[in-house]
């Protein structure tokens, strides 16, 4: 454990070039007297760190010291960054594991990658509104390239130029000054501004993407959470929203109604089972909530949404050898 905490400790010096002892105490959740006995165990191991008295002094480590991580390279970084980050960084406990992690990973990258790499996590955002055990089954595709090529526009403050497939409208290009990305339940958005306004983008509907010289309008600090927060009722609302009316056993109501938009006409059949019409976010939204509610629930109408239901159901039973 304090074999970490050194390690820790070195990579806080490396970044920060200066810090007082009641300083480091804080970013390594120790006493003071702690950091004043890691700092003499430090020194006796031949780590270059030394003491600068007076008002603004602390302690420091001689220029040129660094740390060595090999085998990763930049994109691989990232990844553990945004992975570490926000709830990732809570999972299973292990919260101040991957925050020493991250540090480390930060300082192993070369100078020029750093800065992006310690700000990629302000500018993406892994599901904020679900936990990490009630996501989606399917995830959306989007081309590799399409990705890489958004997230390079973003990370880099750079305008982008996407060719994009609005709901009931032919594909346009449009230039976008982008804000961050953002999951939701597998699906991926990418927030920008359009001539100073607002505007919220699915992935699965960008066409191309082009990440183009010209720095991008936009602040240059984001809560990524309160920016998506702003926007997500609005964008679920959009055009491909559906309406369905359902059958649900009064046991699995609020299942149903916690991930819908909307909940309307509700009433009880003879059966004692509820009929209500719930909105959904779009079409695999309605389908993957009433699938999870197996024969807890039963689809009315739309047809498409029963036929979509009944053939996942028989390819399933085919998969399993069920006869029907």
């Amino acid at each position: 454990m304090r074999a970490d905490r050194l390690v820790s400790l070195v990579l806080l010096l490396r970044r920060h070039g200066r810090l007082s002892a009641t300083a480091l105490a804080r970013e390594l959740e120790v006493s003071t007297r702690t950091v004043l006995r890691d700092i003499e165990a430090l020194s006796a191991a031949g780590v270059p760190v030394y003491a600068e008295r007076g008002r603004h002094g602390g302690f420091a480590l001689l220029p040129g010291f660094r740390t060595e991580l090999t085998g990763l390279n930049h994109d691989e970084a990232l990844a553990l960054v945004i992975a570490g980050s926000r709830r990732g960084a809570q999972a299973f406990g292990l919260g101040s594991a991957l925050a020493s992690a991250m540090l480390k990973v930060v300082d192993a990258l070369p100078e020029s990658y750093r800065a992006t790499a310690a700000g990629a996590a302000e500018r993406l955002l892994i599901d904020p509104e679900t936990d990490l055990l009630s996501r989606r089954l399917v995830a959306e595709e989007v081309p590799d390239a399409i990705v890489a090529e958004v997230r390079r526009a973003v990370l880099a403050g750079h305008k982008l130029r996407i060719h994009y497939a609005a709901v009931d409208q032919p594909p346009k290009w449009r230039t976008v000054d982008p804000i961050g990305l953002v999951t939701v339940r597998d699906q991926g958005y990418l927030l920008a501004t359009r001539s100073g306004a607002d505007r919220t983008y699915r992935l699965s509907r960008v066409l191309a993407a082009k990440e183009l010289a010209e720095p991008a309008q936009r602040p240059d600090r984001v809560d990524l959470d309160r920016a998506w927060q702003e926007r997500s009722t609005q964008f679920r609302t959009g055009g491909d929203q559906v309406t369905v009316l359902v059958r649900v056993n009064p046991a699995r109501r609020e299942d149903l109604v916690g991930t819908a938009l909307a909940v309307r006409a509700e009433e009880a059949d003879a059966d004692g089972w509820l009929r209500l019409e719930v909105t959904f976010q779009d079409p695999r939204h309605a389908e993957w909530a009433l699938w999870q509610l197996s024969t807890n629930a039963e689809a009315l109408a739309p047809q498409w949404l029963r036929n979509s239901l009944r053939n996942r159901a028989a390819a399933i039973a085919t998969r399993y050898g069920v006869s029907s």
